[in-house]
């Protein structure tokens, strides 16, 4: 398993949403033997499973098989998940777009254009500092997350195991797209247990637009 314990960490002090994002792999190495890091380093298509847990007004569970994208609420009455979200698809398209403003003037010019171009339409921006909070919101209503790369972080910033991988395949079995502005990210060879990346995912005529202005 491939873990972020607890995405949006900066939100805990002020009340703010929180996750945690997970992703499950078969492993390469003999069962009964220490793992090794080939068992993690597999790449995004080999994921078994992902979800994300969102700490909100109720606790959500979002969660995927390679089947389609099924969302679990809380019960504090019975302590139990119950199916809230059966068959989650995400629209085609939508009018929100999330990312940190104060680093508007660090994006390539590219990027601003298109945030310039959503502003232009009227469309939201919304953004929670918890990526797994502006994702589901996202995921929901139809929108677009971007996470570009900066002069202080020329790779990116989200880790491509912990968050990027797992969110990847659920947009993608929902019907979204996920890319790190060159490729699909499910198809980004791993290199290290922290590598980084650029991320933009959400509704997939929003994401296409987007890296048809980045080619």
């Amino acid at each position: 398993m491939a873990i972020d314990p607890l995405d949006g960490s900066s939100n805990i002090d002020v009340n703010g949403s929180i996750g945690t994002i997970f992703s499950i792999y078969r492993r390469v190495s003999p069962i009964g033997e220490p793992p090794v890091l080939e068992d993690f380093l597999q790449g995004g298509e080999e994921q078994v499973a992902a979800g994300y847990i969102l700490y909100g007004s109720s606790t959500i569970l979002v969660y995927t098989t390679g089947n389609g994208v099924a969302g679990f609420t809380y019960d504090t009455s019975l302590g139990e998940f119950i199916l809230s979200h059966p068959k989650i698809k995400s629209p085609k398209d939508g009018t929100i777009f999330s990312y940190n403003e104060g680093n508007l003037n660090k994006y390539d010019v590219r990027i601003q254009n298109y945030l310039s171009e959503c502003r232009n339409r009227n469309y939201s921006s919304r953004y929670i500092g918890s990526l797994v909070a502006d994702f589901h919101r996202n995921l929901l209503k139809g929108g677009i997350y971007l996470y570009p790369p900066t002069d202080k972080d020329p790779k990116g910033k989200l880790r491509l195991m912990y968050e990027c991988y797992p969110l990847a395949m659920i947009a993608e079995q929902a019907g979204a797209k996920a890319s790190d502005g060159q490729q699909r990210v499910l198809d980004i060879k791993p290199e290290s247990l922290h590598q980084r990346v650029p991320f933009y995912i959400g509704a997939e005529d929003m994401v296409k637009e987007l890296m048809k202005g980045l080619r």
